[in-house]
């Protein structure tokens, strides 16, 4: 398994709170929203390789 990278973020409490509610609907962890979403968007702009089924 990769190391993570870890950093703090800070984010305004009412965009938490929409995110965390988000999370919760999707069965992750707010970190594993945060991830996804950063993911997701990294790969529709080209920026990270997408991985090949």
């Amino acid at each position: 398994m990769s190391k993570k990278k870890q950093f703090v973020l800070r984010i305004d409490p009412e965009k938490y709170t929409a995110l965390e509610k988000w999370a919760a609907d999707e069965f992750r962890s707010i970190n594993g929203q945060i991830e996804w979403l950063i993911d997701k968007e990294l790969k529709k702009e080209n920026r990270v390789k997408k991985k090949t089924e």
